[in-house]
């Protein structure tokens, strides 16, 4: 084999284009190198298994090293690219062991993932405090969690495990209050997991409402449905410090009526993630929104035969056509597999991101679509009007019908669909689904309210709250 194609980065988006390019160029090399050792695992699925829904790490695992061995595809992990030099054409890898060589391509791509941002707060020496980014802080948490006399330590049963982290872990005494800094997806998330594993919750945000990507009418019934389940929600409560010395105390916050500090013994932080980007370092990269390595339809960057996707790469608003970075899982898997098969001799565009996405909080559901806030939409030159309604998630005689609030957002001039946002606890969220695919499809309000949706008593009413938002929305157009 020759004409080597580099992968750095072997979880969503590089695995997913080495295996593309596998398929489609058998008779080439393709190299993926991964600085850990973990590898093809589910972020999303880490709050469900520190909760316990998850009963084996194992099961977060898309995909072995055996398994990607048996692909043809030469997975090296422990070895990590610290430099790129495009004009020669090499990548620096440096291994566990010390070693340092060049490898030659003849394609690059650079899928290294984001990593958890702490602001002010320094997690590292302080027992009882975490960020949640990765598979071994997953499992270093539900070993903490755990009385130290009745953690299974089969619940984190793959090899990769940082097995001395989960046994030190183990074997400290288990917390009973816990701080979550961060009311956004990991936040809620995490607030639901901690509850079912007995503990007594409080989750911090320095805005106004909760999930504040999915505007205030989703935030609101999140945090009612929170607080009706144990979870104690501060907002408007900017956290000053994780109080401690080598272990957890306590949280000081802010709020209207001042500072002050709440004792906890366990303190979880996600304000945010941030692009892996150093490795292109000095390399004349273009970065874009972010941080985030700018790229094209095609996830080309503005280096020769350079490719990047994933958390770590920009891709085109759906909405606005101009880049955007929104890190999420299908955005990566999607964009790995059309490079994988341009660099194979079929060019495939990466596909457009909307941020579509959805959230849990116990019996609440949430999903959101485009620019929901005024302040994004005018920012992306668009004049927002925006309608709220509440309606019925069946028909109303059928049992499991539930209130639903649907927020359509549209631009005042063309009437066009721009963003939207979809909460309730019966099926909401993936109702969000139908939004995104008029967003893609640059409808207009009146067209949206006279889409054909499937009506039965079981699934729907006659009228879809989608429907009905979409009415609502477009009267209220026609009488500007």
């Amino acid at each position: 084999m020759s004409d080597p194609f580099v992968v750095v980065g072997a979880d969503a988006a590089g695995l997913s284009a080495a295996s593309k390019f596998r398929r489609e160029a058998p008779d080439r090399e393709v190299v993926v190198f991964e600085r850990g050792r973990w590898i093809s695992y589910a972020y999303c699925g880490m709050p469900y298994f520190i909760e316990g829904r998850v009963e084996r790490m194992s099961n977060l695992l898309s995909l072995s090293p055996s398994e990607v061995d048996e692909r043809g595809i030469d997975l090296r992990r422990g070895h990590e690219v610290v430099a790129v030099d495009p004009d020669g054409t090499t990548v620096t890898v440096e291994t566990a062991d010390g070693d340092s060589f060049a490898q030659p391509y003849d394609d690059l791509l650079v899928a290294t993932g984001g990593r958890a941002t702490t602001g002010r707060f320094d997690v590292r020496g302080l027992d009882g405090a975490f960020t949640l980014h990765d598979m071994d802080a997953a499992a270093a948490i539900d070993a903490y969690i755990a009385e130290p006399d009745a953690y299974d330590p089969n619940r984190a049963d793959v090899s990769a495990v940082d097995r001395e982290r989960v046994d030190r872990n183990a074997a400290m005494p288990a917390p009973e209050t816990a701080a979550i800094v961060g009311g956004g997806y990991v936040g809620v998330e995490m607030a639901e997991a901690l509850v079912g594993r007995g503990l007594d919750v409080h989750l911090f945000h320095r805005s106004a409402h909760l999930l504040s990507d999915f505007g205030e009418a989703v935030g609101e019934r999140v945090a009612t449905e929170l607080e009706a389940n144990g979870v104690t929600v501060h907002t408007n409560a900017p956290v000053e410090e994780l109080v401690g010395d080598g272990r957890l105390r306590g949280i000081a916050f802010g709020g209207a009526d001042g500072s002050e500090t709440l004792p906890v013994d366990m303190a979880i932080v996600g304000v945010g993630i941030r692009p892996n980007t150093e490795l292109l370092d000095g390399t004349g990269v273009e970065l874009g929104e972010g941080g985030a390595i700018a790229t094209d339809d095609h996830g080309r960057t503005n280096l020769p035969d350079v490719y990047a996707a994933g958390d770590c790469a920009t891709a085109r608003h759906a909405v606005t056509g101009e880049p955007a970075w929104m890190p999420l899982g299908l955005t990566a898997n999607r964009a790995g597999r059309a490079i994988g098969a341009t660099v194979a001799g079929d060019p495939s565009p990466v596909g457009d991101i909307a941020g579509t996405a959805a959230v849990k909080a116990f019996e609440m559901e949430a999903g959101r679509v485009g620019l929901v806030e005024d302040e994004a939409a005018r920012d992306a030159g668009f004049d927002p009007v925006s309608e709220t309604v509440t309606a019925g998630s069946r028909s109303g005689y059928y049992p499991g019908a539930a209130p639903t609030d649907v927020t359509l957002v549209a631009d005042r001039d063309s009437g066009r669909l721009i963003g939207g946002t979809v909460v309730g606890p019966d099926r909401a969220a993936i109702r969000i689904d139908t939004l995104a695919t008029a967003l893609e499809a640059d409808m207009t309000v009146p067209e949206v309210e006279r889409l054909d949706l499937a009506y039965a008593p079981p699934f729907s009413p006659v009228w879809d709250p989608i429907l009905v938002a979409a009415k609502v929305l477009n009267g209220t157009l026609d009488g500007e």
